[in-house]
């Protein structure tokens, strides 16, 4: 009776303990896809003139509209895209004649040139953004062979003399062919609560079969034994 009662109350507590984990990943879950629509719904929002003093937290993923002109350098950011493969960021100067600042153009195939910036005045629909590209496996940027791995606003804006300011287009008022907007949205940030929802209610399960188990192997023993 006593071997009953301790699996009852460990297998118990276990699958309590399991259960809950569960539940409060799918609190989780509902927690980060409200704060998931909010981003998408300021992502989307009317773009506006670009503030006079950008703050990283503020107004990540302000949409915004801007004119000027595009320099002659750009800067290629080694990237993959699924079902098309390897290719680069283009990442150039605007001169809006007031202030310059980094322009995320979007993606070109690295078998494909970069194509020479489009004269005069343009205007570019976007939103502000302080990519985290970088991780401990993320290698240096190569700037002689212009070559980078993560956008690092502070060390663009050195090599082409603009503020660490970043807007990545969404819309342009020219042809960039073959280069296509890769616009901000929430595809890169990370909502795994489900999965892991779904772990912890697997492992209550086992758990409960496995306390079922034992329980119904106990009885089997003590019924052998008594008779």
């Amino acid at each position: 009776m006593a071997r009953l009662l301790f699996i009852l109350i460990f297998g118990g507590t276990g699958i309590a303990i399991l259960v809950s984990l569960g539940t409060w990943q799918m609190e989780r879950l509902a927690w980060k896809e409200g704060i998931l629509a909010e981003i998408e719904t300021k992502i989307t929002a009317d773009p506006v003139d670009l503030p006079a003093s950008a703050d990283p937290e503020a107004d990540k993923y302000l949409p915004v509209r801007i004119s000027g002109e595009i320099g002659e350098r750009a800067l290629r950011v080694l990237v993959s895209q699924k079902q098309i493969g390897a290719g680069y960021r283009v990442i150039s100067a605007l001169d809006t004649g007031e202030r310059r600042l980094l322009v995320d153009r979007g993606f070109v195939r690295v078998s494909e040139d970069i194509p020479a910036p489009p004269e005069g005045e343009v205007t570019i629909t976007g939103n502000l953004h302080w990519p985290d590209d970088r991780n401990d496996s993320t290698p240096e940027n190569d700037v002689a062979d212009n070559t980078w791995f993560a956008r690092d606003l502070d060390q663009m804006a050195r090599e082409l003399d603009t503020e660490p300011l970043l807007v990545v287009a969404r819309e342009t008022s020219f042809s960039d062919a073959p280069v296509t907007p890769l616009p901000v949205d929430t595809a890169s940030i990370p909502n795994d609560h489900f999965e892991y929802a779904m772990t912890w209610f697997s492992l209550a399960a086992i758990w409960a079969a496995m306390t079922a188990y034992f329980l119904w192997r106990t009885r089997k023993t003590a019924k052998g034994d008594t008779a």
